[in-house]
Order: C-alpha cells, then structure tokens, then sequence
C-alpha cells in the first residue's frame, strides 16, 4: 500500500466519521457514490448514505453507484476542500461524472455542510 493510498484511506475514514457524527443533514438522503481515485493502485471507494448514516467501503462493485466520480488524488482533496468546485473540475475534464449528476451535485452541497 502507498502513502498516497493510505492518505486517501485515512480521507474516506475522517468523511464517514464526520457525516455519522453529525447526520442530520443526511437523515433523508438515499445515495451511493463511487470514487475512482485514478492515480492510486486500489483507489476505488464507496460511500453509502442510507437514511441518515454513512458508510465507507472498498467495494469495488460499480454497478451499486448512483453516481460515479472519477479524478486523481489531488483534485479530490480539493474538491473536498471547496478549494475545486465540482462544476469547474468536470468541465476542465479533471472530474469525469457517470451516473446521476444530480446526486454529483448534491454531494458538493452536502460537503460544504461539513467544513
């Protein structure tokens, strides 16, 4: 396992930590979500939200996400930061969305509850 893969493994911990300790903004929410981090070796993540909890996992089966996110390392931290907005790395080709753009769009609403 890399520093790099181990940092994004820390990450996607520290997200569900923080949406399950605070889950009143995701008591209604119904959505899965694929990272395909492209730059690191196993960087596939899934993020469940069901009903007010969230839960991190490695499953790397697709086909369960509403909404696939693909971007390397560095532009998810800054799209988690705020410091990317998730409009402008899809149309600068950093972000490549597959799925339910709405649920795409929901989720950047969603992280800027969290800073």
């Amino acid at each position: 396992m890399t520093k790099q893969t181990l940092e994004i493994d820390e990450v996607m911990s520290h997200i569900e930590m923080m949406l399950n300790e605070r889950p009143e903004p995701i008591k209604n929410m119904k959505a899965i979500y694929l990272f395909d981090i492209t730059d690191i070796d196993d960087g596939t993540y899934l993020l469940s939200i069901q009903n007010g909890v969230a839960e991190v996992s490695k499953d790397a089966d697709k086909n369960k996400a509403d909404c696939n996110l693909k971007m390397n390392t560095e532009s998810f931290q800054k799209f988690l930061s705020g410091n990317l907005k998730g409009t402008v790395a899809f149309m600068t080709g950093k972000l490549k969305i597959n799925g339910d753009m709405g649920k795409a769009l929901q989720l950047e609403s969603l992280l800027k509850q969290y800073k």
